[in-house]
């Protein structure tokens, strides 16, 4: 089984490999690490802080990232790409129809809390500020691992593409990828599908987080992504993870990056999200992990 994306001539010219991680894939496929037993000994001393960080609403997001399956497409906007905050502020402006699609997806996939089947846009402003805590605690103090990590992939990628153009990166990206042209076939654990650019190009982006497949969005209508996995050193993390101790005591937990009152409080969410807010054993077995789309094994 497999993703066929079909290239055309302006396709090919469009295609382009991101020059940063993009913050809310990075916590996505941070959160699939998370709940997973792939890659043990790369991210067991992340796993061991992270797990020590995360309370209440952002625990909470777990639910909403399973770690193989479907994983909602309004969680990594288009707008990411220009930074976190601008991530954000789609997220919370996700309209209701595709809310209401992508959380109707996710149940059929999943077993899903209540509080998930009820979630409206006027949750969504919530849902922003968890991830924003997410990233804080998980993400943020290993941004420079992850960026010098990146760069390192960019130099790869590019000498792919100054020694056989768009064609000879693609063709060398990563083993789950098979460019026969016109056609770069992505296998997956999920049934066929098709997907033709349309002139829209493929934003490739590299990801420290993703685990050995890559990954694209379920929603063919969507802006065209590919994630893909880049090597990571041995020891990434050592003498990282730092926060500072407001962070680390939960501060941020409550309060929104520019200081304001979260809208739920501790005891609310965890009253409303049962074990989602508060149990520990977030790290589950799963299959073949994500590799295809949002909606397949992968995202």
């Amino acid at each position: 089984m497999a993703v066929r994306i079909h290239f055309s001539v302006e396709d090919l010219a469009r295609t382009y490999v991101a020059e940063r991680p993009d913050p809310l894939w990075e916590v996505l496929l941070s959160l699939h690490v998370l709940q997973s037993r792939h890659g043990a000994a790369t991210f067991a001393r992340w796993r061991q802080r992270t797990l020590s960080r995360l309370d209440g609403p952002a625990r909470g997001l777990l639910a909403l990232a399973p770690p193989s399956g479907y994983s909602p497409d309004f969680l990594t906007p288009d707008a990411s790409a220009r930074g976190l905050e601008e991530g954000l502020q789609s997220l919370a402006a996700t309209s209701r129809v595709r809310l209401r699609a992508d959380l109707g997806r996710l149940s059929r996939a999943h077993q899903t809390p209540l509080w998930i089947r009820e979630l409206t846009g006027r949750n969504l402003p919530r849902i922003a500020d968890a991830v924003r805590d997410y990233y804080t605690a998980a993400i943020e103090p290993y941004e420079t691992q992850l960026r010098s990590h990146v760069e390192a992939d960019r130099s790869v990628r590019s000498r792919a593409l100054q020694g056989g153009g768009v064609q000879r990166l693609l063709s060398t990206l990563n083993p789950e990828l098979r460019w026969q042209s016109p056609v770069l076939e992505l296998r997956t654990g999920s049934a066929d599908r098709e997907l033709h650019l349309g002139g829209r190009g493929l934003r490739l982006i590299p990801s420290f987080f993703c685990w050995r497949s890559p990954i694209m969005l379920r929603d063919q209508e969507l802006p065209p992504v590919l994630v893909y996995p880049i090597e990571r050193s041995l020891g990434w993390d050592s003498g990282a993870g730092r926060v500072t101790e407001g962070v680390a005591q939960g501060r941020d937990r409550w309060t929104s990056a520019q200081g304001r009152p979260r809208v739920m409080d501790r005891e609310s969410w965890v009253a409303s999200h049962g074990p989602v807010a508060s149990s520990s054993a977030v790290v589950r077995p799963s299959g073949s992990g994500r590799s295809g789309s949002h909606g397949t094994t992968t995202t």
